[in-house]
């Protein structure tokens, strides 16, 4: 006999259709088989759990009231989604979440009619839905527009920009406030489920619409004071006042894990045809359901792979200490000298390793929140005051921050110090984290200077370097992952700024290489000495200001340069050719190749599988390097190899 289904209601489900075919009371039990297949799914793809966990029931009751995919339903940051892409048509293909030609880690619209926005930066959902609900209004269309964001993303200023431009606008929006860093007694959240209900049905709305018209009547006074009396009471009771004064006729807070407080508050909106914007207020728990996650929430943020029945993570041994923790060791080294350094986070303190930095300095460590652009503009008034900030961003978040690294750093030459974590490509992530772009877009501020590490150790000592910066603003650049292994100094000691450095002399190819490419860019010089190349490798290590003797002497005694870098075209390659064009080093014949991530985005999966699809692993440095000498025939099968 074939053993039964440990998820048979689930196992009916193959879309949101099928999920509307059962009857209310079936839907916890529902949510318990959804609970335990997304702990199933990634315990062995790994990715964000505790946030998947903490919508279960959310996702069910907005899928079971609202008729998606013609209803629009938007995920902030979307790594809360695994359940929405289980009910949605894809359980069978969560295997391969966040796996090279699986599916995203995060919403995708490529991906799913489900999906109607693509997301895994935060707090661009209201935006986004404001922008369909306009657009659905425009076509005289009659769907629900609904926009799930979030305690954390509303942090960021972008929510309330698009929340206060929604309630001036009065279309039909609904917003669900998911706050997981709250919790309900028992008799409050029964009192608050039961004014919810209330407050969120036609007849409530169409009495407050009548006393409202009413209250016209009376003197000016009279009418202020019932408004401002009501609004208080209900600001008392829900704490929705800020919402209301953005022009969103608040709900809540309800129990997210509650059908019985959920359904009627999304039915009585539905049903409302006539409300503009609304936010209702619900309240969840992290990892809820799944003790391991809800005892250790930040722990099972995201997650590698573990044991389902401990919650046990299955650790990989590391070879080499993490580029963020070498990062994290080198501030505390020069911190420990110098008491005027801080350190700057937005809400990512474990990810750019800062976390290490606050334990060690805790009053010298600030979290601004999801607040990339605050906390540049924060970093550059504590450098105006002669401190020396470190603000640690990932490289692909960074650009949430552009204008204020331009005009409130760059323009006034302060030194804030840029940390940018996950340069380059970033596996599991995908495209949305990857930091393809810096090189580029900091190398175009003037007077910016610009850094990549070569390998840990060099990272230690840009670290220091940066330090010792304080005429202007400067950035380092690093991978994510771990470092090659190599010995590590006690503390870094500051690089004369814009020199590279020779680590292998040749006289047939010349590679200069920007970054951790360095490791492929030798390995290269190896292949091409077995076929009797002589290979010259350098490390420029500043993007920004140039290395122009080393360029020179690398342009004069090779045929062949080639620039190697984690990085889109308009980046190192770019200020390198420039140089020599302006230089005249080009007029002799010497053949440049530059070696840039390709104009394409690159979706999830292996680091190595990654850079094998940009070209920029060894055998493709050789397959230019043969090209460049006119040896096609070779250059085509080193690639091949």
């Amino acid at each position: 006999m074939t053993e039964p289904s440990k998820t048979p209601l689930l196992d009916r489900i193959n879309d949101p259709a099928d999920l509307r075919k059962f009857p209310e009371d079936q839907l916890q039990k529902l949510a318990d088989e959804l609970r335990q297949e997304t702990v199933r799914f990634v315990s062995f793809t790994g990715g964000h759990l505790g946030a998947s966990l903490g919508v279960i029931e959310l996702t069910l009751a907005l899928h079971y009231v609202f008729n998606t995919p013609q209803d629009k339903l938007l995920w902030d940051v979307g790594h809360q989604s695994y359940p929405h892409k289980i009910l949605t048509g894809r359980r069978s293909r969560m295997p391969t979440l966040r796996q090279g030609n699986g599916l995203s880690g995060f919403t995708k619209r490529s991906e799913s009619v489900y999906d109607p926005f693509g997301a895994a930066h935060t707090s661009t959902s209201i935006s986004a839905a404001l922008g369909m609900a306009v657009a659905r209004d425009f076509q005289g269309q009659d769907h629900d527009v609904i926009a799930v964001i979030g305690d954390g993303a509303m942090s960021a200023g972008m929510a309330y920009e698009a929340m206060n431009n929604a309630g001036s606008m009065n279309s039909r929006l609904i917003v669900i406030l998911n706050d997981n860093d709250m919790s309900i007694a028992p008799p409050v959240g029964a009192m608050s489920a039961y004014l919810s209900k209330l407050i969120s049905s036609k007849p409530y709305r169409s009495i407050r619409h009548v006393l409202a018209e009413l209250a016209k009547k009376f003197p000016r006074g009279l009418e202020v004071a019932a408004r401002k009396a009501e609004e208080y009471a209900r600001g008392l009771v829900t704490g929705g006042t800020l919402f209301e004064e953005l022009g969103f006729f608040y709900v809540g807070p309800i129990d997210g894990h509650n059908f019985e407080h959920l359904l009627p508050v999304l039915k009585n909106l539905r049903d409302d045809r006539e409300a503009g914007p609304v936010l209702v207020h619900v309240v969840t728990k992290k990892g809820h359901g799944y003790p391991p996650a809800e005892k250790s929430a930040d722990k099972y943020h995201g997650v590698g792979r573990f044991n389902v029945l401990t919650g046990e993570q299955v650790k990989v041994r590391a070879n080499a200490p993490s580029y963020t923790d070498t990062f994290a060791r080198g501030l505390i080294k020069e911190a420990e000298h110098d008491d005027k350094i801080v350190a700057i986070t937005a809400a990512m303190p474990a990810g750019t390793g800062l976390d290490k930095f606050g334990a060690r300095f805790p009053d010298r460590c600030f979290d601004v929140g999801i607040a990339e652009q605050h906390a540049v503009t924060f970093a550059a008034g504590l450098a105006c005051e002669g401190f020396k900030p470190f603000t640690a961003i990932y490289s692909t978040f960074l650009q949430r921050a552009y204008d204020q690294v331009a005009h409130d750093v760059a323009l006034q030459s302060l030194p804030v110090r840029f940390a940018l974590d996950r340069a380059g490509l970033v596996g599991a992530d995908g495209a949305t984290h990857a930091g393809a772009f810096d090189l580029a877009y900091m190398c175009c501020l003037p007077r910016m200077i610009v850094m990549a590490a070569g390998d840990e150790a060099d990272l230690m000592h840009m670290v220091a370097t940066a330090v010792a910066i304080d005429d202007r603003p400067s950035a380092f650049r690093y991978p994510r992952g771990e470092g090659l292994g190599v010995d590590m100094p006690e503390r870094g000691i500051p690089l004369e700024i814009g020199k590279g450095r020779i680590l292998r002399e040749g006289t047939s190819i010349a590679i200069l290489s920007i970054g951790t490419r360095l490791k492929e860019a030798l390995k290269a010089a190896d292949e091409l000495a077995a076929r009797g190349l002589s290979t010259t490798v350098a490390d420029a290590r500043f993007a920004k200001p140039l290395d122009h003797d080393l360029i020179r002497l690398l342009a004069r005694n090779h045929p062949v340069l080639i620039t190697v870098e984690e990085g889109t075209a308009g980046g190192f390659a770019a200020h390198v050719m420039q140089f020599m064009a302006t230089d005249g080093l080009l007029d002799n014949g010497l053949k440049f190749r530059p070696m840039v991530l390709p104009d394409i985005y690159i979706d999830q999966d292996k680091p190595e599988t990654q850079y094998d699809i940009a070209g920029l692993n060894a055998s493709q440095i050789v397959g230019t390097a043969l090209a460049a000498l006119g040896q096609l025939k070779d250059a085509a099968a080193a690639v091949r190899a």
